[in-house]
């Protein structure tokens, strides 16, 4: 992303004035649609755009009590403490190079990735994604340890601030589960299938989490769970998870994106369960793996069974007991090169104006550029165009 009119560091600045939510629970989806806006060409509608977001926006929630390197794990999964674990970060990342924050404290938050309805893991994945790709004119230093050691000051790293400290305040590990009795799915699009649907769908999404017993285990047997304290292997957490521990970061990357793209094509025909709630099956995961590269590599194999993680829980708490056929499907942009349908499904999310189908199709335009030969994909297109045609426009 080449932002060189400054609008997006503009935008985050206006929001970092405001909470990551509002009601005390719904979240501020903004910074992350405006990052999404602005990195496929439609910066001059960015400000346009929140002022007609501002009325989801609550100002920051008073500081409670200082959260500190002695008593952080006191504080962790403490909504009360939102600004304090904000506050907390914007010093750290005053005083150390973002990827070493980073690489500190994601094994931390990674059990808890379930937290905030995965909110806090899809903003993170945002914030690393411009900074990774940062061109802007705010000043970078260079530390003499490492080319990837970056000492930042401006907007961009102070959006990271807000979205580690809202992960840190909402962190809430799933129940301890079981593992689904029989075989391992060979497949995410299989895993995801196999998914048990919660007994009871009325509720909200932690009185959904709560019910959830079992998973199914993909890719193949074992448990990836990790010690929310030390971010160690462990029973800890009580999360189930795949044995990623065998597998090597590149297979993790690749498993990842398949699981990323699965999560898509299923949107397409099951999004009708919860046209909003199911995107997060789909954004979640895909926030996981646009923060791989920033991390070191040993911490990939975990972040796969955490992105498992999210997207079995989204979609046991909120899928429909049966999915659209494909031939109902709404038809993909006829006779268009890929770059062409990215443009136009894109542009139809921008004008559709809503957060969930602006970040829903901005996953899609990831999907479609992984796909082999440059990006046809027709049933990931076709999740885009559901997510515009269920959700209800923006007013």
């Amino acid at each position: 992303m080449d932002d060189t009119s400054g609008t997006l560091d503009e935008a985050l600045a206006r929001l970092h004035t405001t909470g990551p939510e509002r009601g005390g629970w719904l979240t501020n989806h903004a910074p992350m649609a405006v990052e999404a806006l602005v990195r496929h060409g439609r910066g001059p509608s960015v400000h346009r755009w929140l002022d007609l977001y501002a009325n989801k926006l609550e100002d920051m929630p008073t500081p409670y009590a200082t959260v500190t390197a002695e008593n952080w794990s006191e504080a962790l999964g403490d909504p009360r403490r939102i600004a304090d674990w904000t506050a907390y970060f914007t010093r750290e990342l005053a005083d150390h190079p973002w990827r070493q924050v980073l690489a500190e404290w994601w094994p931390r938050l990674l059990p808890g990735i379930a937290g905030g309805a995965t909110h806090p893991v899809i903003r993170v994945g945002h914030a690393v994604r411009t900074l990774l790709g940062e061109t802007h004119s705010a000043t970078v230093l260079r530390s003499a340890h490492s080319p990837a050691d970056e000492l930042a000051n401006g907007p961009r790293t102070h959006e990271l601030a807000h979205a580690l400290g809202y992960w840190a305040a909402r962190h809430a590990p799933l129940p301890p589960l079981d593992r689904l009795p029989g075989p391992a799915p060979r497949t995410a699009a299989e895993a995801m299938a196999a998914v048990p649907r919660v007994a009871d769908q009325s509720g909200g999404i932690r009185d959904r989490l709560a019910q959830i017993t079992t998973f199914p285990v993909w890719p193949g047997p074992g448990s990836g769970a990790l010690d929310p304290a030390s971010g160690a292997l462990g029973p800890a957490s009580g999360a189930l998870g795949p044995a990623s521990g065998a597998l090597g970061p590149d297979q993790a990357r690749e498993l990842l994106t398949e699981l990323v793209r699965a999560a898509a094509h299923r949107y397409a025909t099951h999004a009708h369960g919860s046209p909003i709630m199911l995107v997060h099956a789909v954004t979640a995961p895909n926030a996981v793996l646009r923060t791989l590269p920033a991390l070191p590599r040993e911490l990939w194999a975990t972040s796969l069974d955490a992105a498992w993680a999210a997207n079995a829980a989204v979609l046991a708490a909120y899928a429909p007991p049966t999915g659209l056929p494909h031939g109902e499907l709404p038809p993909v942009p006829a006779g268009a090169t890929p770059a062409e349908r990215a443009e136009e499904i894109f542009t139809r999310a921008a004008a559709h104006g809503d957060e969930h189908a602006i970040k829903l199709t901005d996953t899609v335009l990831d999907v479609m550029a992984t796909t082999d030969e440059g990006g046809g994909d027709d049933l990931a297109v076709a999740a885009a165009l559901r997510a515009c045609a269920l959700i209800e426009p923006i007013a």
